[in-house]
């Protein structure tokens, strides 16, 4: 065989061996790919509004750093807590249009229905997870109690509704921003023994871009 013929072989060896490698690598890259459902809670309520537009800047930055194929869902909460906005993260203009359409002060409600908000975006979750999302909330407000105790959060059962979510996706996680300090620290005490470390993300207005980041890596972005 000549030498001709043994540098032919073995660039078509090694050629094959490249291939076959990056074939191998981008079947990983998809495998791994898992699509996420983020779900926000955003609060519309009359204590909310003096940080409200800093809060909806944050929400669209956080959809603008999502994938094409991950899902969103916006549930205003005030009085009472109902979807405005449901699609792709990368739909910038129609979220914001959204958001100003229907965060607007309205001085005939009064209340904060984060409880019942947080019951539709539970049962959401549980939904997107058999449609093969990885699901997650995001709750964006003060947390302050207004109006109708019973739309409120119970924090005594909320931890078990959160169990509720993880029996049907261990990889569900939650952030909350923009709360007061001392609702933060409840929320830490309440939720991560049961979400833990890496699938709970807290944040004030000054630590939200840190915490956008670490919600992200939360979700496998």
């Amino acid at each position: 065989m000549n030498n001709t013929i043994k540098i032919t072989l073995f660039l078509i060896i090694f050629i094959s061996v490249i291939a076959l490698g990056i074939f191998a690598i981008s079947r990983i890259e998809v495998d791994d790919f898992k699509k996420a459902s983020v779900i926000f809670l955003l609060d519309a309520s009359a204590s909310n509004q003096k940080n409200l537009s800093a809060q909806k800047m944050s929400l669209r930055r956080l959809c603008s750093m999502l994938d094409p194929e991950d899902h969103v869902k916006i549930i205003r909460v005030s009085e009472d807590a109902y979807i405005i906005y449901e699609g792709s993260a990368q739909s910038g203009s129609e979220i914001r249009k959204v958001m100003d359409k229907f965060t607007q002060y309205n001085s005939n409600e009064y209340g904060t229905a984060y409880g019942d908000a947080l019951k539709k975006a539970f049962n959401y979750s549980i939904v997107m997870s058999k449609q093969g999302y990885i699901p997650s909330v995001v709750v964006i407000g003060d947390l302050e109690n207004e109006g109708a105790t019973q739309k409120q959060i119970n924090w005594t059962s909320l931890p078990s509704q959160i169990k509720n979510v993880k029996k049907q996706n261990p990889d569900f996680a939650m952030m909350f921003l923009y709360a007061d300090p001392l609702k933060l620290d409840m929320i830490k005490e309440k939720l991560l023994p049961v979400l833990g470390e890496n699938k709970l993300t807290i944040g004030n207005e000054v630590t939200t871009n840190k915490s956008l980041r670490r919600f992200l890596q939360s979700i496998g972005r």
